[in-house]
């Protein structure tokens, strides 16, 4: 996926016959416990961990972010300014700042 990862010591162990090993069992990565049926994500921003309990409510959050995305991309694409729809213009005037919108406003 091409995101680095980084660690901090390489413990290579070869398997072992003689026992059953672990599953399911909790994972320690610093101070990050990943426990099982936690939903772990990863991409090229980064790598994020969503506890079991809370990975329904995540995925709503998730979606309706995709939703607000898609409507201020489609808002900007039909040339609309962030400055007007986030109610910007109003606050930086009041702060003093010119508006210009053209060279003849300068």
């Amino acid at each position: 996926m091409a995101f680095p990862v980084w660690s901090r010591a390489v413990h290579a162990q070869g398997t072992v016959k003689e026992q059953a090993g672990s599953v399911n069992r909790p994972v320690d990565f610093d101070e990050l416990r990943v426990s099982a049926g936690d939903v772990v994500v990863a991409d090229d921003d980064g790598v994020v961990v969503v506890a079991r309990d809370e990975a329904a409510t995540v995925l709503g959050a998730s979606r309706e972010r995709l939703i607000r995305e898609e409507t201020v991309r489609r808002r900007l694409q039909d040339g609309e300014l962030g400055v007007d729809f986030y109610g910007l213009r109003e606050r930086l005037e009041g702060l003093g700042v010119r508006w210009v919108d053209t060279a003849e406003d300068l």
